[in-house]
């Protein structure tokens, strides 16, 4: 008798979730698979929490190991429940106290250089004046920790009327949290969805952020569940997406664009910013060279009836100052300072009319567990 994990998920996808039209791997039902020689420990999560339920939906995953794998396997199911979420009107009450204004900065795939904007935004925010934190919300490939030199730091703990808080690290005058501090960095995040939403909800909200007038949210590249996590955990006052001018990037930022604008999440969408605009040689100051295109992002945010934050030139000591933990923005006097400080320059304008002219955003409503589609 020879079978491998693979084989027993196999089986288990012919069986159909309660209440989910899906089969039981398929809909996330099924939380752990263990092997252990001729035994297998196969966790299972269903919505209805009677014990006729759970025992019938034990039986039909013995059967079918036994039946479409091997008859000799000694299976132990264990089933857990998770009932349906029942449909509740929102407050603010989930919003973080002290912090004024929480930007979502996102893009639709990976490698645009999402969190140098970030980082970089963040800074030329605290130069204003203004008191800014970021939660590094990439949790499977945080890199704030490097970007801000603080990579070996670890967050202390602190008590806050008689609560255990996490104090986010700080530098350059900048707070911030990640879970790049609590990882091995040579080690891979395997965590489920859940899991990583988990440790973000521990991040926003046992956390002493204090006051702060902005809270930027660095999140994962793509539509996933860290961003449905983000619009359900918390008020997002508005979002910026990031993108670089060719075409495949383009189309994902338009998808970014059109999961804040759907109706169920409604989040307003503060501008677009193009990264890797153009290349200008140091010995050729004067000279662009649009090697990714030109005003790709410029038609998009046309066309999608939203601003044109800036453009950031494709400059090595971008990249080099991010690697030795000290963002680009800091450069007084610099080219790349001054287009930093028009992208944010460029937000603030439009947050303010966002403020002006729409009431505050809701977190999002859940009806069920699968209420919301995240594609």
């Amino acid at each position: 008798m020879s079978f491998k994990k693979q084989d027993i998920y196999g089986a288990l996808e012919k069986i159909t979730a309660p209440g989910e039209g899906k089969n039981l791997v398929e809909s996330n039902s099924v939380t752990n698979v263990v092997v252990f020689g001729k035994e297998v420990i196969v966790d299972v999560t269903i919505n209805n929490p009677s014990l006729q339920a759970k025992k019938k939906m034990e039986v039909e995953v013995m059967k079918i190991i036994h039946d479409v794998v091997d008859q000799k396997i000694d299976v132990k199911v264990n089933i857990k429940s998770e009932p349906v979420l029942q449909p509740k009107t929102i407050t603010q009450d989930k919003s973080i106290p002290g912090i004024k204004n929480i930007i979502a900065i996102a893009s639709g795939k990976g490698g645009v250089g999402k969190s140098t904007i970030t980082a970089n935004i963040a800074v030329s925010l605290s130069k204003m004046g203004f008191s800014v934190g970021i939660l590094d919300a990439d949790v499977y490939g945080p890199s704030m920790p490097i970007m801000f030199g603080v990579a070996k730091e670890k967050p202390l703990s602190v008590t806050i009327e008689g609560k255990s808080k996490m104090q986010p690290i700080e530098n350059y005058g900048i707070k911030m949290l990640s879970l790049g501090f609590f990882t091995d960095p040579n080690q891979a995040v395997i965590w489920r969805g859940a899991m990583a939403s988990k440790a973000l909800n521990q991040m926003i909200f046992d956390a002493n952020w204090g006051e702060l007038d902005f809270l930027l949210v660095d999140l994962p590249p793509g539509t996933g569940d860290i961003h449905l996590s983000m619009v359900q955990a918390v008020p997002i006052t508005g979002a910026v997406i990031v993108s670089t001018p060719q075409n495949i990037a383009l189309a994902d930022a338009k998808r970014g664009v059109a999961m804040f604008q759907q109706e169920n999440i409604n989040v307003p969408v503060l501008g677009i910013v193009e990264n890797m605009s153009y290349f200008t040689p140091e010995e050729l100051p004067n000279n662009k060279y649009y090697i990714f295109g030109q005003d790709g992002a410029k038609n998009l945010a046309k066309d999608l009836d939203t601003s044109l934050l800036g453009e950031i030139p494709l400059v090595q000591s971008i990249r080099e100052s991010g690697d030795v933990g000290h963002p680009v923005a800091l450069q007084e006097d610099s080219p790349l300072e001054a287009a930093f400080a028009e992208v944010t320059k460029n937000m603030l304008t439009q947050l303010v009319k966002r403020n002006e002219n729409l009431p505050p955003t809701e977190i999002v409503r859940i009806t069920t567990m699968s209420g919301c589609s995240t594609n």
